[in-house]
């Protein structure tokens, strides 16, 4: 059957051939070094023999002994370089970039009583470095905006720089001044209670938001702090690990298969320890859970791909180190390399509310496309295309069988593009040797970080804190029925019962201000406990037990008593 196809359609029987490639399969040449070559100029012949001159100057320093005593020197330092780093400063002053006094929406409870004490109470605390770009990834409601994909900070610009208890403190203490961006530092605050008024305002580089109203928690910063040891070390740990990795390459030049296991052992515990340790500090029983797996992920690698293109740059380390290199070090960091791109994760709900998210998907799809292409040229000149494309589809078959599994959604980690890709790049070329560079670190960076996170997660997985897709109750206090001649403190607003029984509704639960001021069945809210003469806003929602639903959009009561409706939607 098959040769009656063949014969009667010649097209079919060629793409057929060319898809098979060469019979019997070959083996591509290594890459002659661009530096260990010769030019000929008319008559006349020049050689440029970089390579061949830094194999012989560095001869003296490749003996296994040597490499042996330098890599436990190395241990030994950077073991004190992450002391230094993380283990000098008393562990309850480490706070992330998100730390904050106060929970989001009906986080704190009635009142706030879970987020107590508001005032008389002072912290002495130590940022990491790179809190300017930790930003919100769902939008907040402040008052009566909302804000998105920025750090959080309400208030500070006033004279004694007030920030509302559910800023970002790092961001914030960096917005003061009292601590660097780059560096990281320690600094310390206190909680001042009850404030009305955040004023904002601008400063290196980071903008914070006003809010006109009363709020119980704020705190402001002091001047001084008894903390030491507080520079974060990420970028000296960076620069050490980069010279080591260029020695390893350019003077050491141990074994590929040495020097591939150092590239693993160091952008993952560089990742662990330095760049974007998964707590400060850093949790060792965690990271040494997840080492072990990484190491036989890593053995595969090896065996599918890096044995079959490291090896093939060992007359010339100049190259290696460049195509090596610099994208793996571009992948190690990849939460600093792609921190400008607007996607956080390849879910439908954050690219549809990411600015310019479906943009920067396209561009990263058709940059994939043509390199998948140019691998595909490269994988068919050896005869190998139809063992890979039958790997790679029957893997596609299986993802879209998992992503078709009712109550979970498909996440494409970006370690698991990683465990993807490296397989289709194990030939000896120079675009090999930079695409596994990448996707090496880049594998690294994913489960160092975040360990093997599920490839199937629920919804409530991702949820994380973005408003929930649930009814809403609504006011029937409105801009028409609201009375401005009735004085404040004898005022009432007004909400629509419960609806039926059967949803699982079993009350309210009211924001005034952004703070939980009432939990209940009743239908009405006294205005009495408000001041005049200020803003107020006001969003509800359903509560089924102790947990609520989505939020209204802020209903909103201006001093001279006009009152504006609440847009539609939840937040």
């Amino acid at each position: 059957m098959r040769k009656v196809l063949l014969l009667d359609n010649p097209k079919v029987a060629r793409i057929i051939r060319y898809i098979r490639g060469p019979r019997p399969k070959v083996d591509l040449s290594d890459p002659t070094p661009f530096l260990s070559c010769t030019f000929q100029f008319g008559r006349r012949y020049y050689t440029l023999a970089l390579e061949p001159a830094l194999i012989r100057a560095t001869r003296r320093f490749t003996s296994p002994w040597l490499f042996t005593i330098l890599a436990i020197g190395y241990i030994i330092g950077f073991a004190f370089f992450s002391r230094a780093q993380s283990f000098l400063t008393p562990a309850d002053s480490f706070i992330d970039c998100t730390a904050t006094y106060w929970s989001q929406d009906d986080g704190c409870g009635l009142n706030g009583e879970d987020c107590m004490p508001f005032s008389n109470s002072s912290f002495d605390f130590r940022c990491p470095a790179q809190c300017s770009s930790v930003i919100l990834q769902n939008p907040r409601t402040i008052g009566n905006i909302e804000i998105d994909f920025v750090p959080l900070l309400v208030g500070g610009g006033d004279e004694n720089g007030t920030y509302r208890g559910d800023s970002f403190v790092c961001a914030a203490a960096v917005q003061a001044g009292l601590i660097s961006d780059s560096k990281g530092g320690c600094a310390s605050l206190q909680l001042v209670g009850n404030f009305t008024n955040y004023l904002p305002f601008s400063a290196h580089g980071l903008t914070s938001v006003g809010f006109p109203s009363t709020f119980p928690l704020s705190f402001q910063f002091l001047p001084t702090t008894s903390l030491t040891h507080c520079t974060d070390l990420r970028n000296a740990a960076l620069a050490f690990n980069i010279i080591i990795t260029a020695l390893l390459f350019l003077v050491l030049r141990p074994k590929p298969i040495i020097t591939y296991w150092c590239l693993v052992c160091i952008g993952f515990w560089h990742v662990t320890l330095f760049s974007q340790p998964r707590a400060t500090p850093p949790p060792l029983d965690d990271a040494f859970g997840t080492f072990l797996p990484t190491l036989f992920v890593a053995y595969a690698f090896w065996r599918l791909a890096f044995r079959f293109t490291l090896p093939a740059f060992r007359n010339a380390p100049i190259e290696s180190a460049v195509w090596y290199l610099a994208p793996y070090w571009a992948g190690v960091l990849t939460n600093i390399t792609t921190d400008k791109i607007p996607i956080d994760r390849l879910v439908g709900s954050d690219l549809k509310s990411q600015p310019g998210a479906i943009t920067a998907l396209i561009i990263i799809c058709v940059i994939i496309f043509v390199i998948v292409v140019n691998q595909v040229r490269v994988i068919r000149k050896t005869g190998w295309l139809p063992w890979y494309l039958g790997w790679y589809v029957a893997g596609g078959l299986t993802a879209m069988i998992l992503a078709l599994l009712p109550g979970l959604q498909f996440r494409l980690h970006h370690y698991i593009l990683s465990m993807v890709l490296i397989p289709g790049t194990g030939f000896p070329t120079r675009l090999s040797a930079i695409y596994q560079g990448f996707l090496l670190g880049m594998f690294l960076n994913g489960v160092a970080a975040f360990d093997f996170d599920s490839i199937l997660q629920t919804a409530a997985d991702l949820q994380r804190d973005a408003p929930l897709a649930t009814d809403v109750p609504t006011f029937l206090t409105n801009s028409t029925s609201y009375n401005v001649s009735i004085p404040l403190q004898d005022q009432l607003i007004f909400w629509a019962p419960l609806p039926d029984a059967s949803e699982g509704w079993t009350g309210f639960s009211l924001l005034v201000d952004d703070v939980e001021r009432y939990v209940g069945s009743a239908l009405n809210y006294s205005l009495a406990s408000l001041a005049a003469g200020i803003p107020h806003f006001f969003r509800i929602a359903f509560v089924s037990g102790e947990q609520a639903g989505g939020y209204t959009m802020p209903a909103t009561l201006w001093p001279n008593g006009t009152w504006v409706d609440p847009l539609p939607g939840t937040t």
